[in-house]
């Protein structure tokens, strides 16, 4: 068996290396090709192109970089249409991988989508390019795959890895010890993004929300996981420029390990809240666009939540704000609400323990069995179809 995958993001690269090994599992021989990330390649996959081709973020880097992407697609194409492969699986990037898909799919290979785009959110007519691009999508929440049904569209849900990897409860004092922070003491991580444009935007606001609890509760102190040292820097210039001295340690990433060491997050919106429902702590989520970007979301986005838990609960769990309405002083009433009142915390948990399980699926097998099924129902297919030799 020959299989095309192309992952660009790191979290696609993860998924695309625990899919080969779950495949592996069950058809020892399988081959995989394509455009793969470091643990897909230690996992088997021959990479034509190298991964980091199609971490491209924002609009501006996608024009720049649109005709070396098209060019890379194309040849991409060809290849997995003259190779005949058995399937191509596309993980995640899908503006580069549902042309790519739509192409083969034509030509008669079989394709699966594993990570639906964000199409239940805003651009939803992108369903009908999905819908004749793909025999199968494979989505990581219950939400994208009752949205697919609605709209006719194969699909299965697998559940997130996440899930999978993170333990249902977290001994927090032992995630302290680890990171050598005190085990006494209120504690608050602050999470302004992985992305320089996050940070930028939400830096200052989160700053003075940690200052605005601290003037109240001068016990709190504040752990930071920052991603890189752009981001860093970034984050320090901010708190140089508003003069503020709070009791703070900034880690370089440990964002998991320092989020399950607080007791509660303030925290940007994005995959990380997921992580941080996962590990039962209660938290205040953020986002701040560029205006444009903004008025255009307005205009586009059909969703009430834009946080993960709220979007998994179908209801405010957690308090969301976006753009101006993240005030420090609205942001901090809620972490001091959190610190001071823990019976508002427990439900909360009970809450988040009921998701995860949901979302515990045993992720790489559900998605291996799914691919093979494709495959296996083209088999079908073809000898249904094959005329009979025999006259």
């Amino acid at each position: 068996m020959r299989i095309g995958i192309v992952a660009g993001e790191s979290s696609g690269d993860l998924l695309g290396a625990g899919l080969i090994e779950a495949i592996r599992k069950q058809v020892p021989d399988a081959e995989f090709e394509g455009i793969a990330g470091p643990h897909m390649i230690d996992a088997g996959c021959r990479s034509l192109y190298p991964s980091e081709k199609l971490s491209i973020m924002g609009l501006v880097d996608a024009l720049a970089h649109y005709r070396e992407l098209r060019g890379i697609r194309a040849q991409l194409r060809n290849h997995f249409i003259a190779q005949k492969l058995d399937v191509i699986v596309g993980i995640d990037v899908p503006d580069f991988n549902l042309g790519l898909l739509e192409h083969c799919h034509a030509a008669g290979i079989p394709t699966v989508q594993y990570v639906s785009p964000q199409v239940w959110a805003w651009r939803r007519y992108r369903v009908k390019k999905i819908a004749r691009s793909v025999d199968r999508v494979l989505t990581l929440f219950p939400f994208e795959a009752a949205f697919y049904e609605e709209h006719q569209v194969p699909v299965t849900f697998v559940g997130h890895p996440f899930a999978d990897q993170i333990a249902l409860a977290t001994d927090k004092v032992a995630a302290r010890t680890r990171l050598g922070l005190p085990v006494d003491v209120p504690l608050v991580a602050i999470l302004p993004g992985s992305r320089v444009s996050e940070v930028r935007h939400l830096a200052k606001a989160f700053i003075e929300t940690a200052s605005w609890c601290h003037e109240r509760n001068p016990e709190i102190r504040f752990i930071v996981p920052l991603a890189n040292q752009v981001v860093r820097e970034i984050f320090l210039q901010h708190c140089e420029q508003l003069d503020i001295e709070l009791p703070m340690t900034i880690f370089d990433g440990e964002a998991r390990e320092v989020m399950a060491a607080a007791d509660t997050v303030l925290m940007s919106s994005g995959t990380a809240t997921l992580e941080a429902m996962l590990l039962k702590r209660p938290m205040v989520v953020a986002y701040r666009f560029a205006w444009l970007n903004y008025l255009i979301l307005r205009l586009w986005v059909h969703i009430e939540h834009f946080s993960l838990p709220n979007l998994l609960a179908g209801e405010s769990l957690v308090p969301e704000y976006v753009q101006h309405a993240a005030q420090p002083e609205v942001l901090g009433r809620h972490l001091l609400d959190y610190l001071q009142s823990p019976q508002h915390v427990q439900p909360l948990v009970e809450r988040f323990t009921a998701i995860h399980h949901s979302l515990r699926q045993n992720t790489d097998q559900r998605a291996a069995e799914a691919v093979l099924e494709v495959v296996g129902q083209a088999a079908r297919r073809r000898v249904t179809e094959r005329p009979d030799e025999k006259r």
